[in-house]
């Protein structure tokens, strides 16, 4: 395996341990799953988190 196919590898596991984790919670607070996606755009994946942490979520809303 040379070192071109080693750093793929650790693209995709730290891809997908950001992904993962994210798409998870966002499913869980009510919203889009897809929004994980940002979390891989540097900048928006600051915002997203900054709503995530101060905005009502979805399943907030409907147990009020």
């Amino acid at each position: 395996m040379n070192s071109f196919n080693v750093w793929h590898l650790f693209i995709l596991v730290y891809v997908l341990g950001i992904v993962v984790p994210c798409w998870r919670i966002a499913s869980k607070a009510g919203y889009p799953g897809a929004l994980a996606l940002l979390a891989l755009v540097p900048g928006p994946n600051v915002i997203l988190l900054w709503l995530f942490a101060f905005l009502e979520w979805p399943v907030e809303r409907a147990r009020s």
